[in-house]
């Protein structure tokens, strides 16, 4: 079977730059490094095992279905899989409400 390709879309790439801030104002860059490089071996990942991931349950209860979520220690990957592609959504600190992050990203003006 082929690899999917994996694409991180541009909010969850500015997920990760913020996450990667706070770490390094709150601990240190090497913390940050390590966090950022190892959350970014997990989106790699799903190009072979795309599946494997289950559905964030707060969308899920909402019927929401099309879209999965690995983990990380605390840090929560949301994905889709399209057509031979892995889509990056968002990444997420686990111990922030999915609802509020969803609604600011809304306000924010985008949705992926």
């Amino acid at each position: 079977m082929n690899d999917f390709d994996v694409v991180v879309a541009p909010e969850a790439v500015d997920d990760l730059v913020a996450i990667h801030a706070y770490i390094t104002e709150t601990e240190s860059t090497e913390r940050a490094d390590h966090v950022r490089d190892h959350v970014l071996d997990v989106c790699a990942s799903l190009a072979a095992l795309p599946g494997r991931g289950h559905h964030p349950p707060e969308l899920a209860r909402l019927g929401v279905l099309e879209y999965r979520e690995l983990h990380w220690k605390p840090f929560r990957v949301i994905y889709e899989v399209d057509d031979g592609s892995v889509i990056v959504h968002a990444i997420l600190d686990g111990r922030r409400d999915l609802q509020a992050l969803l609604r600011e990203r809304l306000l924010r003006g985008g949705v992926g």
